[in-house]
């Protein structure tokens, strides 16, 4: 197997596994209820939740990890651009992880209604920096990494473009929902999503089972 080919099937294979996190939309309510430390039960779903938001993270920064062998030999700067903000991206995942199960501790050591402020602020906060780690930056590194595979032609132009257009959509939704323009879980906000969440998975399906243009690939390694 080319090297390009083992790029694009990791790539892609991590890309897929960026989707793991979406049950969580429905599974992180009761923690995010204002008096979800008051009540009892198990925690299970909102630590799988974590556990799934964690892979999210990793495999996000791992695209970008190993698509820059590839990636360097269109643009180097962007390449390490892309790198930067999938890392920031990830950051701001474990940074809301880590409020949601702090609500959990306090759930579990019974911290009583004492703590329903600080656990409606750290649910808040959650929402706060999902909005910065799940819609801006996304945005920003699927504008990097489309323009990168338009110009390269490593994919089809087609795909590239879902990106190019889709990233800036986001970016509006993002601004929107900022401004109060949008409520961040209402339908037109989530719909500002769908051009980056398709890009993203239809890129990974792609890189798994066609990998990147082999001429495309000879093109670039003969400028380097």
């Amino acid at each position: 197997m080319p090297f390009h080919r083992k790029i694009s099937l990791i790539a892609g294979i991590l890309y897929i596994l960026t989707f793991v996190s979406v049950p969580t939309l429905a599974i992180y309510g009761p923690v995010k209820a204002a008096g979800y430390i008051l009540g009892n039960g198990p925690d299970t779903s909102t630590i799988i939740g974590g556990v799934l938001e964690i892979i999210v993270a990793l495999a996000g920064i791992g695209t970008a990890v190993v698509l820059f062998s590839i990636l360097k030999k269109q643009s180097e700067t962007a390449a390490l651009a892309l790198v930067a903000t999938r890392i920031l991206e990830s950051g701001t995942i474990f940074v809301g992880v880590a409020f949601l199960l702090t609500i959990v501790t306090l759930r579990q050591t019974g911290a009583g209604a004492g703590a329903l402020g600080i656990s409606h602020t750290l649910a808040l906060l959650y929402d706060r920096v999902f909005l910065l780690g799940q819609s801006f930056m996304p945005a920003i590194c699927d504008l990097l990494l489309g323009s990168m595979l338009y110009k390269s032609r490593l994919v089809p132009r087609s795909l590239s473009m879902i990106g190019i257009v889709g990233g800036p959509l986001l970016l509006l939704g993002y601004f929107a929902v900022m401004f109060g323009v949008l409520g961040q879980h209402g339908a037109l906000a989530g719909l500002s999503a769908i051009g980056v969440a398709v890009f993203e998975f239809s890129l990974g399906i792609w890189l798994i089972v066609k990998g990147f243009n082999p001429q495309a690939v000879a093109a670039l390694e003969s400028k380097n």
